[in-house]
């Protein structure tokens, strides 16, 4: 996918999003429109159901809007096939997630180098290297349960380093450690995602953290009410 200069990387256009329960309709996103350049730090707040987490599903590939298109690096993503879908997602992004979604029955390495697997890649070497960049080069022989829950981010994030993503996709990545780990890892995601060029997207309910990003996106009643530059 070649990308021109005046194109954004990530771009969004009218996104519907709703849920049916039982009977009644839940509308989640109401026609937003966005763009997210390349290399940027962007943190999407607002309280619980507000529609955060469904935007960066969409985002992300991994739920399809009702209205609405994603284009990423000037390809719109939901006219592909699922298999197309699945390669862009696995050559090009990666995910963090809250409950961090290790194997528990994989050491920490192991854990790591599923996605270098996926594609084909030297997954050893490259799960090695990252886990070291985390910290935790002393821990790949260690099972998910022998690791704290600091760790076992880190670990996650070792994973979506692991093949050099070009934009990585975080969801509560600090929504179960304390403030202090959880300062921690976001201060490590931020400069490992910058120090490779990533672009980052992180979903928060805390917008203390969003200080540390370029952009802080506030969605409410399932639009952005506020577009803030950090300064």
């Amino acid at each position: 996918m070649a990308q021109s200069a005046n194109l954004a990387w990530i771009k969004a256009e009218n996104l519907h999003r709703g849920y049916s329960v039982g009977k009644k309709r839940i509308e989640v996103l109401h026609g937003i429109d966005l763009q997210i350049q390349r290399g940027e730090k962007v943190f999407l707040c607002g309280p619980s159901g507000a529609g955060k987490t469904t935007l960066m599903y969409i985002l992300a590939g991994l739920e399809q809007p009702e209205q609405g298109k994603v284009w990423v690096d000037g390809q719109n993503l939901y006219a592909l096939s699922r298999r197309q879908q699945a390669r862009v997602r696995n050559k090009w992004m990666s995910y963090i997630f809250q409950n961090y979604y290790l194997m528990p029955e994989l050491t920490a390495l192991e854990n790591v180098m599923v996605p270098a697997m996926i594609s084909g890649k030297d997954s050893v070497d490259k799960a090695r290297e990252s886990l070291e960049r985390v910290g935790l080069g002393n821990r790949i022989d260690h099972l998910p349960a022998e690791l704290s829950g600091g760790e076992q981010q880190r670990v996650a994030i070792a994973r979506a380093l692991v093949n050099s993503p070009q934009v990585i996709f975080a969801d509560e990545p600090t929504g179960n450690l304390d403030s202090r780990n959880g300062a921690q890892v976001m201060e490590m995601l931020l400069a490992l995602s910058a120090e490779d060029g990533a672009t980052l997207v992180v979903v928060t309910h805390d917008e203390a953290l969003a200080v540390n990003g370029d952009r802080k996106l506030v969605i409410k009643d399932g639009v952005i009410s506020e577009d803030a530059v950090i300064a």
